[in-house]
Order: C-alpha cells, then structure tokens, then sequence
C-alpha cells in the first residue's frame, strides 16, 4: 500500500469548499495554541493511548499534519499500521501553509 500525500493547496481548497474533513494534528499543545488550522490535535507521543478518540474515521480519509511533514509521517505510517485504510500526509505541514496563506 502506498501513503498517500495532499497539499496545503488541496487541503486549503476543500476547507474551503466546506468539506468535512477528518484532520489531525500530532504537533505539541504549545504549537498549536501558536497556529492552527483548526484539526483535532493529539500529539504523536499520545496517539498509542489515544486511538478510541478517533477509531470513527477508520473507513474515513484522515489527513494527518505536524509544523514540516516529518511527525505526520511516523503518525501516517503508525495509522495505516492500525487499519486506517486512507491516511494522506499533509506535505511541508504548518510551514508550507503559513508560507503560502499567512
């Protein structure tokens, strides 16, 4: 099975379209009181412990994003390893969205 990438310009487009879209953040608590884009945060250090929160979006498409692509990765591939059959990666995270939408 392949991992899947998006785009902070398809993500930004389908949001907003009014998409509802399943996204998780696996930043730290303190990135995201910084920034962010409004996903369910769970910080990839939790998600072992924390996988019942969001066990509802395993037949559903989850983008997963952290501040550069890297922690979103290891939380995609940990994802797919627990049945979550389409986890995208959001490629160049926080970063690549603030630089492109501010």
């Amino acid at each position: 099975m392949t991992m899947q990438n998006i785009d902070v310009a398809e993500l930004k487009s389908r949001m907003d379209a009014g998409e509802q879209l399943h996204i998780l953040d696996v930043r730290e608590t303190w990135e995201y009181e910084e920034f962010n884009i409004g996903a369910k945060l769970i910080p990839l250090g939790e998600l072992p412990g924390r996988l019942d929160e969001i066990e509802v979006w395993k037949s559903a498409e989850v983008i997963v994003h952290c501040r550069s692509g890297a922690r979103s990765a290891s939380a995609q591939a940990f994802l797919t390893s627990q049945g979550f059959g389409n986890v995208r990666n959001l490629l160049g995270g926080i970063l690549d969205w603030q630089r492109n939408f501010g």
